[in-house]
């Protein structure tokens, strides 16, 4: 699947994150020449370093997107024809520690990767991703659209509504003959590999991992979850239709989970319990930054315009998350269970049924 990326040039930024790693690592299944500019891995272990994901790239460049000196030179030697900007300063809670990194990360480290994609005519597509916290969330129980107004009350939130202002301005302003730039607003990703701070996955590994048990800050705020292949499966679509008719998708997209995988973070918390096969969990505490109780989306206009739609139920979804981690605390092959998990999704996206891990 996605054969239509075989001998392209793509680049990705925020490779050595999280989603970045898996996208390298299907890219690379592809057939795709991939390169990457990022800064090192920020956690110990690593979605990058787990899978040896450094051999998915052609070329890694090191480097901060705020730089846009190196964004630039990455870019021009390289040469790329798409460019998924992944890297971001990702965390809520971070950004009310450190406003400016946020929005120096955020918002002018990607008016850099525009601009440097601007000054190379080799770039004909661009997909950046942003979040479904974009929105300005009165909490009325209503999924967001894309024509939705952008808010957000806390900074890494608003940094990402001016980079969907900034998305819209720059296509109006400078890309009518330039390369087709799309924003891709995902919703709540779980996944093999995330060690990110303040995350729930993450927080129960390392809880669990220690024999501690993890305190849940907000048990009753409802997302909408999805597995990291999803939204990437979205990226993905939403790229090769860039790069085929970029004029008529260079817009904003949703990617989320179906109704019935919005869920509260203590009903996910219980179910990765039950699937990774330990652990306890207790409620409250922490401190008193706000943080939304309820955001959902409407995927319609992904459905309807790409032709993409959500594959995995949110049961399947935290299953496959807690069994990445148990092949990777029993010290399995975990760059070949990975590459597993995308062949298996790819071939239910294809309505194909595989056997289960062995």
């Amino acid at each position: 699947m996605f054969k239509s990326y075989s001998n392209k040039r793509v680049f990705l930024t925020g490779h050595t994150g999280f989603k970045g790693a898996w996208l390298g690592a299907w890219l690379r299944a592809t057939g795709a020449e991939t390169a990457g500019f990022s800064l090192p891995p920020e956690t110990e272990p690593s979605m990058f370093k787990a899978i040896g994901a450094e051999k998915n790239f052609a070329r890694s460049f090191t480097g901060d997107i705020r730089d846009f000196s190196a964004v630039r030179k990455a870019i021009a030697d390289f040469r790329p024809e798409i460019i998924f900007h992944l890297a971001a300063q990702p965390i809520v809670r971070r950004s009310y520690r450190d406003p400016s990194e946020t929005y120096t990360t955020n918002v002018i480290g990607t008016l850099n990767v525009f601009e440097a994609a601007r000054e190379c005519a080799d770039v004909r597509a661009l997909v950046n991703i942003t979040t479904d916290k974009c929105y300005e969330n009165s909490e009325s129980g209503v999924p967001f659209a894309e024509s939705d107004p952008m808010g957000g009350h806390d900074i890494y939130s608003s940094s990402k509504a001016c980079v969907e202002i900034l998305s819209a301005s720059y296509r109006k302003s400078f890309l009518k003959d330039g390369y087709a730039l799309a924003t891709a607003r995902a919703g709540n990703v779980i996944g093999g590999g995330d060690w990110a701070e303040g995350r729930l996955v993450p927080d129960c590994v390392r809880a669990f991992v220690a024999g501690k048990r993890v305190q849940i800050r907000n048990p009753k705020s409802v997302r909408p979850w999805q597995h990291a292949l999803e939204p990437l499966s979205g990226y993905l679509r939403l790229g090769e239709l860039l790069l085929s008719n970029g004029a008529e998708y260079a817009e904003a997209f949703n990617f989320g989970p179906d109704a019935d995988s919005f869920a509260d973070v203590e009903s996910v918390a219980e179910k990765f319990v039950e699937k990774f096969g330990r652990g306890e969990i207790s409620f409250g505490g922490g401190d008193l930054l706000h943080e939304a109780k309820l955001l959902t989306l409407d995927i319609g206009k992904a459905r309807k315009r790409l032709g993409w739609f959500p594959t995995l139920s949110l049961d399947s979804a935290v299953s496959d998350t807690a069994e990445w981690y148990a092949a990777f605390y029993a010290g399995a092959d975990i760059e070949k269970f990975t590459l597993r998990q995308i062949a298996e999704f790819e071939n239910k996206l294809n309505g194909k049924s595989t056997p289960k891990h062995s």
